[in-house]
């Protein structure tokens, strides 16, 4: 509180950021609209590169170049991802 004279004021405290944007699916759609070749690192540090095809709520489908297999990654597995075009 401040006390200026005789008035009290409170002051006001900030909004806390929200927990999630729910931005996700957005994103997504734009990464395999434009096919954008993304790296994926996972929480055991291994860092996989390819297209996402397909999501839902728990997964991500990546396709990956060179005969190397397409994956199925749950998305508690991801630790993050970015964009390499």
């Amino acid at each position: 509180m401040l006390e200026t004279g005789n008035q009290t004021a409170v002051a006001k405290s900030k909004t806390k950021a929200p927990g999630q944007t729910f931005e996700e699916p957005a994103y997504l759609k734009q990464l395999i609209d434009n096919e954008t070749r993304v790296a994926v690192k996972l929480t055991s540090n291994e860092l996989v590169e390819g297209v996402i095809e397909f999501y839902d709520a728990n997964f991500i489908r990546l396709t990956r170049d060179n005969g190397a297999p397409n994956l199925f990654i749950f998305k508690h597995d991801i630790k993050y991802l970015y964009e390499l075009d």
